[in-house]
């Protein structure tokens, strides 16, 4: 789990989130409570103040009698609503039935004896007592209801309107008039990690001025549909509008920075203008890699895809369809390219590794995939080498075919590179304090604060940081997961307002169209040396377990949902069985509710 600990103190009314800063501030929150009873304060807590709140019946059911870990979609009468029924952690009640990430039915998620709930699809959790988030993606919570048993019938008490919603948004509103400018804090970048950051300031209560600074031009989006549907609508992608930033005095800038002074805690851009922080949060992302290869660097359609606005120019070389699209590089951005594009066109991808995604997949599974994008008329040239690109005949300024090392020559129309991702940190090349890995990324800890730096926080792509999941041993990795990114804004959050509290594992999750949906969770960042593999691949419903020694490191499935999100869970309580008892047939969703 992302670093949501819990700190309890007595409540008698609600407080707002600027109130919980001032009290955090006095560090009210950590004495101990007076109250025999006291009401568990939740971090990302969003609950709202429900004054219209009624009763209505649960149709069909009689009893609240459920097992630990027991969770029923019922429907709500009098409304067109329904709602999930579940003993969390041994409290029954009712919560919001779908994800709010993507709208998946929680009925068919993962529910742990500790009242963790876990997407089936994407691995967003949420605390099923409060209803927050426990885990990206979701950015929204789930309303709570509470659920009483009276004459053979049972009722939830709520709002109508929050009942049929199924979501709640965060507690964003904070004035910051008259905050020290001591407590600015400046965000770089405005992806996922960025937002996550954000949301978990104002939600945690912190009251200074906050400014995002992003060079995309568009406020936080869902990237991932980029690769997936090359999507362009900003009104899909955009996960909140202008009006919800103003509401929270969160400024964002568009601009590019170009230098730190770290000395002066001051940020400077390409405008000219310079933006003085007390705590920095770099999230700036990757930069698509290119290849140094003739025709590569002047010939026109050819692209990279990191942006709205690559989507567009790819989009538009496409227009009517039709096309010949060559795609360099089996990686997962270059599979889902290639199978949002092939309806309607012609495409080829080119990958280096004997089969698709080998490096993380493995040679087997590769195979497997490969085959799911097959059946929809892509074709292979893999263990491939590519020599150069030569212009059309038809208009010397654009790519007309890409020619590989064995004399192969394949006639293109556009060329996507899907190659990977560098670290976006070339604005700190030239700076004489801060320190580069090799790749290009930042070392930070386990807040990701970056080392040898004070005030100082990297997050996403351009994070290096000790992993403490299974076969970790706090070895550091960089993961290019969007999960990841969002997950680490929120430890960001959480250490700049609670610096003292130890930020707890979460689990590493991704999820990627491949002709049929991938799941992934947990990390082989630093090897594997064997593979179990169960299920019927050639139906399409497999699960693959990557084991260092008897340990289960990460897994990867197709049509077995929940086996990720039971995965996930167990990962994160250390409870994942061992390679030894898979290989024997084991059924992970056969172990029932983690505990």
């Amino acid at each position: 789990m992302i670093a949501l600990p819990r700190l309890s103190r007595p409540l008698s009314r609600p407080l707002s989130a600027c109130q919980r800063q001032l009290l955090s501030t006095r560090s009210s929150l950590l004495r101990t409570p007076t109250t025999t009873q006291p009401e568990t304060l939740r971090l990302f807590s969003s609950t709202p103040h429900t004054a219209m709140a009624q009763e209505y019946k649960l149709k069909g059911i009689t009893s609240l009698d459920l097992q630990p870990g027991e969770k029923h979609e019922v429907e709500v009468e009098g409304l067109d609503a329904k709602v999930l029924l579940l003993n969390a952690a041994g409290k029954t009640q009712a919560i919001g039935p779908r994800c709010t990430h993507y709208g998946a039915p929680l009925a068919k998620g993962v529910l742990g004896h500790n009242g963790k709930l876990t997407c089936p699809w994407h691995g967003a959790c949420f605390n099923t007592t409060t209803g927050d988030i426990e885990n990206a993606p979701a950015l929204d919570a789930l309303p709570v209801f509470k659920a009483t048993e009276r004459d053979g019938a049972v009722y939830i008490t709520g709002d109508a309107e929050m009942i049929k919603a199924g979501h709640r948004k965060p507690k964003f509103k904070c004035k910051v008039a008259g905050a020290p400018m001591a407590d600015k804090v400046v965000v770089v970048g405005g992806g996922s990690g960025a937002l996550a950051a954000v949301e978990g300031l104002r939600e945690l209560g912190f009251s200074g001025p906050v400014t995002v600074i992003t060079n995309e031009g568009y406020l936080p989006i869902d990237r991932p549909k980029l690769s997936k549907t090359l999507m362009t609508d900003l009104n899909k992608l955009q996960w909140r509008d202008a009006e919800w930033f103003k509401s929270g005095d969160v400024d964002f800038v568009q601009d590019e920075v170009v230098g730190v002074d770290f000395g002066s805690k001051t940020v400077k851009t390409k405008s000219g203008q310079q933006y003085p922080y007390s705590r920095l949060v770099l999230a700036t992302g990757g930069t698509p890699k290119l290849l140094p290869l003739q025709g590569f660097q002047v010939l026109g359609n050819i692209f990279t895809l990191r942006n709205v606005r690559d989507a567009k120019n790819i989009s538009e070389a496409i227009g009517e369809k039709g096309k010949k699209i060559v795609i360099i590089g089996s990686s997962f951005i270059g599979m889902e390219l290639a199978a949002c594009t092939s309806n309607g066109n012609d495409v080829t991808i080119i990958g280096m590794e004997k089969e698709p995604l080998e490096r993380v997949l493995g040679e087997r599974v590769g195979a497997i995939v490969k085959k799911n994008i097959e059946s929809k008329g892509v074709k292979f040239y893999m263990s491939a080498g590519v020599e150069k690109a030569e212009p059309s005949t038809a208009d010397p300024s654009k790519v007309g075919s890409v020619h590989l090392k064995d004399g192969t020559k394949l006639d293109a129309d556009i060329v996507i590179l899907g190659v990977g991702v560098s670290p976006a940190t070339e604005y700190l090349n030239d700076n004489s304090v801060v320190r580069l890995e090799d790749d290009g990324s930042l070392k930070v800890d386990e807040n990701f604060s970056v080392v040898g730096l004070k005030d100082v926080y990297a997050i996403g792509d351009i994070a290096s940081y000790p992993y403490h999941g299974p076969g970790g041993d706090g070895k550091y990795v960089r993961i290019e997961h969007y999960n990841v990114a969002q997950n680490a804004g929120r430890t960001v959050a959480n250490h700049i307002v609670h610096p003292n509290l130890q930020p707890e594992f979460f689990t590493p999750v991704f999820w990627s169209a491949l002709g049929a949906q991938l799941r992934y969770c947990g990390n082989s960042y630093h090897g594997w040396d064997d593979l179990v593999l169960q299920g019927e691949p050639d139906q399409g419903k497999w699960v693959a377990y990557y084991t260092k020694g008897e340990t289960v490191v990460a897994m990867a499935s197709m049509g077995k949902d929940p086996a990720m999100a039971q995965c996930a869970q167990m990962m994160q309580l250390n409870k994942m069985p061992s390679k030894s008892q898979l290989k024997d047939g084991l059924d992970v969703l056969s172990l029932g509710p983690p505990q």
